[in-house]
Formats: structure tokens, sequence, C-alpha cells
């Protein structure tokens, strides 16, 4: 069996009461004494600690990095402005979806933020397909941590200021103590927050220095998991996969304008035909939904979806309870004539049906700052 790998602040984790679970082949937090549903609570109230350590920092550097970068994912990486950030995906030849992440212009080159579970195969990707004359460098020498929560903001405020500056998915790049700490404003809770990129060897001072105040509480995965849900945002795996295309997804507006039928440089990116058919054609394939059931026992990933005429309709792919909705959440792909908001539906659970209901997403108002 092979070992797993600890991110640099595994020590302080362990310090503040953490339990570990397996994840992408690292040990991480699941959770701490206060337990995941009072860690999402906090976090919704106040501020969260998150070592997201374990996700996949890399550099792309070479005058054509944004074009190169166009053939792999149909994002608008060439119009993406310095000191901007923005959501990607790659796609393959048959129309899915490689992996999510998120890329910064950094000025003099792009940093990638990938997916823990798909980090290698991402890094193969980027090198066999950018060409040798792009550098492709994972940054597996930095930390990366997610403060999030209404609280966030304050407590920046004290510990590295200059970053409140940033608008909803912004990036800067500061000094502190020394140590270059990247800034992006964004996160994966529906909540305001910065992530922050800082050298390994200075993470568990940092992390220190934010655990000082008062509002902000470590938070482990088991947290993460359903502050995202709450926020309708995807888990690749779970809600997105290389079987699942981004208009079933409902993530066209993750492909430029510019990289669709007619756009100044359309296409050119793996599975393009398909995509842009499915824009355009808006055919009957499934469509991700969320869904709220009553009562409090989750339904979870994998349950099948029955119309009220007994019809298999979908199936569940992320399923939680909602501790800030009081009621259990759900994401799931549907046939579109029962995608409606409002319809009902039936997930078998242990051998019955249990009434859902078709229901907006996110399922909790967002709180990104744009100013």
């Amino acid at each position: 069996m092979c070992s797993l790998k600890r991110t640099a602040l595994y020590d302080l984790h362990r310090e503040l009461g953490a339990k570990f679970v397996p994840f992408a082949g690292y040990d991480m937090p699941v959770q701490y004494p206060m337990g995941v549903k009072g860690e999402h609570l906090h976090t919704r109230a106040q501020c969260g600690l998150f070592d997201v350590s374990h996700m996949g920092q890399v550099e792309v550097r070479g005058e054509q990095a944004a074009e190169r970068l166009e053939t792999l994912a149909p994002a608008n990486f060439v119009g993406l402005a310095e000191g901007h950030q923005r959501y990607a995906f790659f796609t393959t030849e048959e129309g899915g979806i490689y992996d999510d992440f998120m890329t910064v212009n950094a000025g003099d080159h792009l940093y990638l933020v990938v997916n823990a579970a798909c980090k290698e195969q991402d890094l193969a990707l980027l090198r066999t397909g950018l060409g040798g004359d792009v550098e492709v460098t994972l940054r597996d020498d930095r930390a990366l941590l997610a403060l999030q929560g209404p609280a966030a903001h304050a407590v920046m405020l004290k510990v590295l200021p200059e970053a409140t500056q940033l608008l909803f998915m912004q990036h800067g790049r500061y000094q502190h103590e020394g140590h270059d700490i990247w800034v992006s404003r964004s996160g994966y809770t529906g909540e305001d927050g910065f992530e922050l990129s800082l050298p390994n060897e200075y993470a568990e001072r940092f992390a220190r220095l934010l655990l000082e105040h008062p509002e902000v509480e470590p938070i482990g995965l088991g947290a993460r998991d359903s502050l995202r849900l709450e926020a309708g945002l995807c888990l690749y795996g779970n809600d997105i996969t290389q079987t699942t295309d981004p208009v079933a997804a409902d993530l066209i507006w993750a492909i430029g304008k510019a990289r669709r039928q007619g756009g100044e440089r359309e296409a050119g990116f793996p599975g393009a035909n398909v995509i842009v058919s499915r824009l355009i054609e808006r055919d009957d394939a499934r469509r991700r939904v969320g869904l709220i059931a009553e009562g409090r026992a989750p339904v979870r990933e994998g349950t099948v979806l029955f119309s009220a005429d007994h019809h298999e309709v979908g199936k569940v792919t992320s399923g939680t309870f909602g501790p800030s909705v009081g009621k259990p959440i759900m994401m799931a792909y549907v046939d579109p004539g029962e995608a409606a908001l409002g319809t009902q539906l039936f997930a078998e659970v242990r051998g019955k049906r249990l009434p859902v209901q078709v229901s907006q997403m996110p399922f909790v108002t967002t709180h990104y700052y744009r100013g």
C-alpha cells in the first residue's frame, strides 16, 4: 500500500485535534472537534480556515501560453486581464470534461489551480498539449489555504490589509514577513473569502496568525463538501466527469464567447464539434439540477430518481444534509422534461421512494465580494 502524502500543515492539524481520511493520495483532515455541522455553520456565520494544499498549483510560462491553453480548454484565456482569475475546464475529444480548474493571469505567466485527484494527468496533458516552448511547472513547494466566511475581510484587514482591495475573482501578490503570498479573492463555499498560496515553510506560521483571531476556526473536508453543495458548485468526479458535457452540466457560461460559433477564435479545443453542436441544439440529454427533500435523511450520490408515473428519470451525483438550508439537498442529472423548478420527483432510498423537488441553485444566497 502506498503511503499517503502530508501537507505542510499536518502537524498543526494533529495539534488541533483533526480526524484524518485518505483523499487524492493525501492524509487530509475531514473534521475537527467542532464537528462537520458546527464547522459548516461557523463558516457561514463567521470565518473558516481550510487547508487545500493537496490541490495542484501550476505555472505555465511562454509567449504563447494563453493561446496554447485555448487548444485544451474552451475558455477565453487570451482576453483574461492581468490580475484576474477565471474558471475553466479541459475537454475530451468526445466532448466531456477532463478536469476543471482556475486560471490566473499573473502577468508574465499563467497560474493554474487544478484538482488534487487529477493533478498528474493534468500536468501530462499540459506538457504534451502546450508544446516544448511553453514551460509547465508544478509548484509543490507552496501550500494553499482558503479563508472563507463573512468575517474573512475583517480578519485579512488585520493580517494582510492590501489583499482586502481585491474584488471577487481578482488576484494579487504581496509580501508578508519577507515571504511571497499570492492571494485570489474566491473560494468554494459561496461566501466571501480568499485563497492564499504561500511557501511550505511559512504555511504553519501564517495559519497560526489567522487562527489567533477568535472569528477563525479550522475547517475540514466534510464541511467543505456540504458548503460547496449548498453553493451549487460542482465536485469533479461526482457532478462533472469525462462523460459529462458542459451543456448538460449547465456550465455554458464558462465557454468564452470568442470560442463559440461565430466567435473570433471559434472552437479549436478538444471535442469542439460535439460541444458547439450541443450549444446550438440543446438536445434531450439530461440536465444538472438542484433538489431538496423533506425530512432530515440525506439522499446520497448514486440514488436513482423516478417521475410521478414511475419512470426512471435521473440520478443523484451529490447529496447531503444542508445545515444552512435545514433540509437534505442534492445535485442530480434528470431528463429535460423533469428539470423545471418545482417538479416533484421520487428518490429511491432503501426500497422506499421519497419525494424530492427540483430547486433553484445555489441553495443559499452567495456573498461574493464585488465591491
